[in-house]
């Protein structure tokens, strides 16, 4: 288990369904592949304009999406771990997750888990990818304490 994680989240649109920073924490932890001694994990909330733009200029994609992977460069003068930046677009959360009939809790916890699981290197564009990624969010989550995430396709 890690020792030391530290969650940067940057929330300049101050909602109120955005986890705290404990829950946060506890799901980053959950996500993560290997032990650090220290870890500084960056989670940006975003509307949908910023989203839009972000999946637009990185991806190609016009629209905006519930969570965006950014990993980082190697930064060796750093004392702890960096992996990346998530960008987590709070509204697009708060949607699907009234679609998909589950907590908003639920859907935050999913988001933060399969966007980790991006930073480290895992991927889902080939369907054997897809299949290990899903199994190992499926196993994540419900160790802590959730649902299938995707038990309702």
């Amino acid at each position: 288990m890690s020792k030391n994680i530290r969650i940067d989240l940057q929330n300049d649109l101050r909602l109120p369904t955005v986890p705290d920073i404990g829950l946060l924490k506890r799901w980053v932890q959950a996500a993560l592949q290997q032990d650090y001694d220290s870890l500084e994990q960056t989670i940006r909330v975003v509307d949908e304009a910023e989203s839009r733009q972000l999946n637009h200029s990185y991806r190609g994609k016009d629209s905006s999406t519930n969570v965006l992977s950014f990993v980082a460069e190697d930064c060796e003068y750093l004392d702890y771990a960096v992996l990346g930046d998530l960008v987590i677009c709070a509204p697009v959360v708060e949607r699907e997750a009234q679609a998909q009939h589950k907590t908003a809790e639920a859907h935050w916890a999913h988001m933060v888990v399969h966007g980790m699981l991006h930073l480290q290197g895992l991927d889902h564009i080939e369907e054997s990818q897809a299949r290990q990624m899903e199994n190992l969010e499926i196993g994540i989550l419900s160790r802590l304490g959730f649902e299938n995430p995707y038990s309702s396709r």
